[in-house]
């Protein structure tokens, strides 16, 4: 009897993940010969089985390059079903969209995708999550003990809560040696200011160095140790590789801690990651902040410190158009921090498209610099919302054919210089002043469609 039971569990232990395979990769039947295709390709399912902490694989198995046929040496985990369960069947809270929402419909895929998206990317965060689960679950409060009964965000929610009781806290404290704080310095990491505040270093080795720089910058992404929740700190990952391939990394420590450091590096447990092509400026809890707040805020004696990285952002990567949205944008942020005098000194004078919107409700007027003259490649301008002039010296762009200074109640008047414009065939002034001055010798060659639109009709 002993052994009849033995053997079915080997034959289960073999067999569960040719069941998974069967239900979630091979297609199934359609009818008059059709197929519908699995739920999930193989990588995807291979990924999510490896994600369950509880997995177990043979010698020799490579988690990375396993095949199919290497699947037979992996014994399938107790957390796989409830990973999948989340994966398969998200609800409409859980995809942000409202519950009447048509599964067929465009709007349901797009949240479908970036849903699998994301889950895909932060997989290991929920087998960091399990590994906790499983290792405290006795300390849980009984309702928090079945994993079943859990939604990811729900055991999120216990990890992030968590309390040891004291008992247990004192055991683990005996076993530990407290780690002294050995300072910000580290062989892939460069310090570029040591301020009043702030304390600013630059990761640029795109190497293992730079690599070990971020595991430790960012305490081995161990969050309940007071160190970060950053992908690009978690050992044995790739996501630095990742990020840094497009530019450094920033890490920002406070120089005044107040006692308050990470259990596993002593460095303080305040922190920030920035990473400017990727526009992610994440707080130690992995949350975006408002930079142009900290920056023109908490964080103001770093501002100059991240000028060069902003006006890498200014032009399209054709290197000719400027598109501006304020102050969503690298450049628009650029603009908040900076202000507009500085952005066109910024630019270089080989664009061809000027365009700035402002998206806010501030009320931003500005005077458009005469150096603007410098710019002789220039077809088109718009100065959404934002401005109250143009400088004469716009008549020295001579290509351009298009303006556009439509939304600007203080702009009084536009610049006589305009008339030297051969090119130009469209004016868009709606919702600016009632009493605007539109040049005669304009008035002469266009035509006044309504609306404050004028063309040149040839």
């Amino acid at each position: 009897m002993r052994f009849t039971s033995i053997l079915t569990n080997l034959i289960l232990e073999q067999t569960r993940f040719q069941i998974l395979y069967d239900k979630m990769v091979k297609p199934s039947a359609k009818g008059e010969g059709k197929k519908n295709k699995g739920l999930m390709d193989f990588d995807t399912l291979k990924s999510i089985i490896f994600a369950d902490p509880t997995t177990r694989v043979s010698q020799g198995v490579d988690k990375e390059t396993a095949e199919l046929k290497d699947m037979e040496n992996v014994k399938v985990g107790k957390f796989t079903q409830w990973i999948l369960k989340h994966f398969v069947n998200p609800s409409m809270e859980t995809l942000g969209i409202s519950a009447e929402t048509d599964p067929k419909s465009p709007e349901y895929k797009k949240a479908r995708r970036e849903f699998e998206r994301l889950f895909m990317e932060d997989l290991f965060k929920i087998t960091q999550q399990l590994e906790f689960f499983e290792e405290n679950k006795q300390y849980m409060a009984q309702d928090e003990r079945d994993i079943n009964k859990l939604t990811p965000e729900r055991l999120f929610d216990i990890y992030s809560n968590f309390q040891l009781p004291e008992n247990k806290k004192k055991e683990i404290e005996k076993k530990e040696a407290k780690k002294s704080r050995d300072g910000f310095k580290h062989a892939g990491g460069e310090i570029l200011l040591i301020g009043d505040k702030w304390t600013l270093i630059r990761i640029s080795d795109t190497g293992s160095t730079g690599k070990d720089a971020a595991i430790y910058y960012g305490g081995f992404q161990d969050y309940r140790e007071d160190e970060s929740n950053w992908c690009t700190s978690a050992p044995g990952l790739n996501y630095f590789n990742t990020y840094i391939k497009d530019g450094p990394l920033y890490v920002i420590f406070p120089n005044e801690d107040g006692g308050e450091v990470g259990k596993k590096t002593g460095l303080p447990k305040e922190r920030y990651e920035f990473h400017f092509p990727s526009s992610q400026f994440m707080d130690r809890h992995d949350r975006q902040i408002n930079l142009v707040e900290y920056l023109n805020g908490p964080m103001s004696e770093l501002k100059e410190q991240f000028k060069h990285e902003f006006a890498k952002g200014l032009v399209s990567k054709g290197g000719n158009k400027v598109e501006i949205s304020y102050p969503d944008s690298t450049a628009g942020k650029f603009v908040a921090l900076y202000g507009f005098e500085e952005l066109f000194e910024s630019l270089p004078d080989t664009i061809d498209h000027l365009m700035i919107t402002n998206k806010t409700n501030e009320n931003i007027a500005f005077d458009v610099p005469s150096s603007m003259s410098r710019f002789k490649n220039l077809k088109a301008v718009m100065f959404q919302k934002c401005i109250k002039s143009l400088p004469e010296s716009i008549g020295e762009c001579k290509d351009i054919n298009y303006i556009a200074v439509n939304k600007n109640p203080e702009l009084k008047s536009l610049p006589d210089s305009l008339c030297n414009l051969k090119k130009l065939a469209f004016i868009n002034v709606a919702d600016t002043s009632p009493n605007l001055h539109f040049p005669q010798c304009l008035k002469d060659k266009m035509e006044d469609e309504g609306n404050g639109f004028w063309y040149v009709n040839d």
